[in-house]
């Protein structure tokens, strides 16, 4: 975790914008003279605005920004105002969790205006918001924003030299085929069980359990996903706890130096979310300890209690995702394995066609799309990656076919550099070697049913004299060998999948 890779310092610049940003929505609202509860709030607003937009163009972001107060403004007026009618006010909480999952098939826009939605409902019953002090509230939310937005676009517009990685789309669906969908109904029914069992423990801190349960469902796609989130969550916040008795207990909110530690919190946020659900869940920890410790509140209970809510809400998502319409993590392996697969197939006869003389064809976009199919590959694969997996034969097959796609993406980026040389000229026999890339593709594609009638790829033997001679034919002919490599591991059984369905 400590040696990521990190290239062009994307997180480090990222993390050290949102320290900036974060700071200074917090220093606008202490200077307006904002209560300590509304600093807090608009410290939380600016974290959220940093971390969950993530649009594909700068100007998506400004608007994705700009309508954060439409999702936040009437859930902070709700959430205040049924701050002591609790029936109604978890009424209420489990149909914004509802709404804030099934947003997410609006792409990235509505999936972070989800999850503002949902943390401005949380953090009313973090900070234990009056309706007296909804006013204060929305001027801190506000500046929180304009703050944000000032140091991600004006100050350090990061996005401008480095456009950001487009989200590649999941499969639409209609109806309860739609993952998003049913995604909806399994957070919905976690969060509500983990209502009343957190209630069952604490009167006062359940909406731990629930945002567990809720945060568990950010950025997953299968049961495998999710349980493995779960684990991870609940093993960041053990740590946190650890820490939060040695540093935050201590401190006893003395403003100084927990100013700066929630700094370093806010750091190791952004820098570890990429890497490690763990590590980052480590810092959340940490930040909510020391902001407890500024209420006057933390207490080692305190941190025992937010450890047993976690577990609840951690359960409660992990028999949610198992019991209500559960999206199998074969079924996501296998789609997003396909969707790379076919990238590869694109950008081959796009670079072909570039080297061939076409204006119009371009791979590099292609590979830029890959790269985004193969993190999500990584992510879908995951759970039967993890050291905790029992299943050994799909664990070997799954880093097989990690290793090799990886191996893919290296080739066809080989093949579009040479494709964009214009002094790069054509070989009658790019078109057979392309062909071939794509033959073998559809042959890996092609349903279970049909496979056993298909030969299977052969791997081809390349004369190193031509490959030398001609780069794109070496690139080529490894994408072939590759992809002839991927027919085991992919050809399995439907009693034997890559992940059990």
């Amino acid at each position: 975790m400590f040696v990521a890779p990190d290239p062009g310092r994307a997180r480090l610049r990222n993390a050290s914008r949102a320290v900036i940003g974060v700071a200074l929505a917090v220093a606008v609202a202490e200077l307006c003279g904002l209560s300590l509860v509304a600093s807090i709030t608009g410290g939380l607003a600016a974290l959220l605005a940093l971390f969950t937009v993530t649009d594909s163009t700068v100007r998506a972001q400004r608007v994705t920004t700009a309508l954060l107060p439409a999702a936040g403004f009437p859930i902070l007026a709700l959430a205040t105002t049924l701050h002591g009618v609790p029936l109604a006010r978890d009424a209420v909480f489990v149909a914004v969790v509802f709404a804030g999952v099934y947003a997410r098939r609006w792409g990235v826009r509505g999936h972070a205006l989800g999850i503002f939605a949902f943390m401005n409902f949380f953090v009313t019953q973090f900070l234990h918001a009056r309706p007296a002090q909804l006013p204060e509230l929305y001027a801190a939310v506000g500046l929180a924003l304009l703050s944000a937005g000032a140091v991600r676009f004006v100050l350090w517009p990061i996005e401008r030299r480095v456009p950001p990685a487009a989200v590649p789309p999941a499969p639409p669906g209609t109806g309860l085929a739609r993952p998003t969908t049913r995604q909806a109904f399994q957070a919905t029914a976690a969060c509500a069980v983990a209502l009343g069992m957190g209630q069952a423990l604490s009167e006062d801190r359940w909406y731990w359990a629930v945002g567990t349960a809720w945060w568990i469902f950010v950025n997953t796609a299968s049961r495998g996903e999710t349980l493995v989130r779960g684990f991870r969550r609940v093993l960041g916040t053990v740590f946190g706890i650890g820490a939060g008795l040695l540093i935050a207990i201590p401190l006893n909110g003395a403003p100084a130096p927990t100013a700066v530690l929630v700094a370093l919190c806010v750091f190791g946020i952004f820098y570890t979310a990429a890497v490690s659900y763990s590590w980052m869940m480590l810092a959340v920890t940490v930040m909510a300890g020391l902001l407890y410790g500024l209420l006057g509140v933390l207490d080692p209970g305190l941190l025992v209690l937010r450890l047993e809510q976690t577990a609840v809400g951690a359960v409660c998502a992990g028999l949610a995702v198992i019991l209500v319409l559960p999206v199998t993590t074969h079924a996501t392996n296998d789609m997003w394995i396909q969707r790379a697969l076919r990238c590869v197939r694109t950008c081959t006869a796009e670079a072909a066609a570039r080297l061939a003389g076409s204006p119009v064809a371009d791979p590099a976009p292609h590979a830029a799309e890959l790269e985004l199919f193969l993190g999500r590959v990584r992510l879908s694969l995951a759970p039967l990656v993890h050291p905790l997996s029992p299943y050994r034969g799909r664990k070997a097959r799954a880093r097989r076919v990690l290793a090799l796609l990886d191996e893919c993406a290296v080739e066809v980026r080989g093949l579009v550099s040479v494709a964009a040389d214009p002094d790069a000229s054509h070989d009658a026999r790019l078109a057979a070697a392309c062909w071939r890339v794509e033959a073998a593709v559809e042959a890996l594609l092609a349903p279970e049913a049909e496979r056993g009638a298909e030969r299977r790829p052969a791997a081809p033997s390349v004369h190193p004299a031509r490959a030398a001679a001609e780069p794109a034919l070496a690139h080529l002919h490894g994408l072939e060998r590759l992809l002839a490599q991927l027919d085991g591991p992919l050809r399995t059984s439907s009693r034997s999948p890559l992940v059990g369905a």
